[in-house]
């Protein structure tokens, strides 16, 4: 991960900072909201819209000026319900709304702004929010959600803006069991004597830290890089999904627990 080590290394780690919750749709709530779970509406991964009258911070900056983008999973709201984001302060939306749909990688659709866009990605047996295991893996969701993120800040370097890009990399397709850890290539850790699910997520990781340095690269390219404020986070500890454990890569640290666990290996 070099990229992410140029970050830590060139920035402030805050080595004392908890994320909201211990899974993603609470912790989301909490970023978006600045409110703790025990004042926020979404407390667990259950299907439920933010409202009309809950503030987000994609809304304050909207009404400093900023152009709001988000771009990824969001899992804060549904198809046609209050919690869209475009409904919720921001101006472009690409991605998921369903924590379940942002399983599949190689999913039949993403959504923009408040409709389907068709991919062609083919899922036998699709659930109703899109969740499933692609039998024609053609277009990898990441790879469309990094190149709006980077359109997006190209097209609105000269004013003050907002990307908020939640990636689902590396969070496992449940669905799709020890083979949960859907990425494009292996690429330098094909031939590592490894578990599968273990290559998937050092690959995962890897494909990651790439497209933050594209990111940072955009952005230095714009001359916008001294005047732009960068965080990286994970919304909870590292998983144990997709046939991955996070005891291989010693994922937690020192910390004990890991996603899903009120310990602070999981927030």
């Amino acid at each position: 991960t070099p990229h992410l080590d140029r970050l830590a290394e060139e920035g402030m780690r805050f080595t004392r900072f908890y994320a909201g919750s211990t899974v993603c749709a609470p912790s989301r709530c909490t970023l978006m909201t600045g409110l703790h779970t025990g004042h926020c509406l979404i407390r667990g991964n259950r299907r439920i819209d933010l409202r009309d009258h809950d503030l987000t911070v994609a809304e304050l900056l909207g009404d400093a000026g900023y152009r709001t983008g988000m771009f990824g999973k969001w899992g804060l709201g549904s198809e046609g319900g209050s919690g869209l984001p475009t409904r919720q302060g921001f101006d472009a939306f690409f991605g998921y709304l369903d924590q379940g749909h942002a399983h599949n990688y190689y999913p039949t659709y993403l959504i923009r702004n408040e409709q389907r866009e068709l991919l062609d990605n083919v899922v036998p047996d699709e659930g109703p929010h899109g969740r499933g295991v692609a039998s024609e893996k053609k277009t990898y969701s990441h790879d469309l959600i990094m190149d709006e993120a980077l359109k997006f800040v190209e097209k609105n370097h000269d004013r003050p803006f907002f990307l908020y890009l939640p990636v689902t990399i590396p969070h496992a397709n449940n669905e799709a069991g020890d083979e949960g850890m859907e990425v494009p290539s292996l690429g330098m850790y094909a031939d590592r004597d490894w578990p599968e699910p273990e290559k998937g997520r050092a690959a995962m990781i890897t494909y990651l830290d790439s497209g933050i340095g594209q990111l940072l690269e955009r952005l230095k390219e714009l001359g916008i890089d001294e005047n732009t404020v960068v965080f990286f986070s994970s919304d909870n500890g590292p998983h144990n999904e997709g046939g991955s454990k996070s005891a291989f890569f010693n994922s937690s640290g020192s910390l004990r627990g890991s996603k899903r666990y009120l310990y602070e290996g999981g927030i």
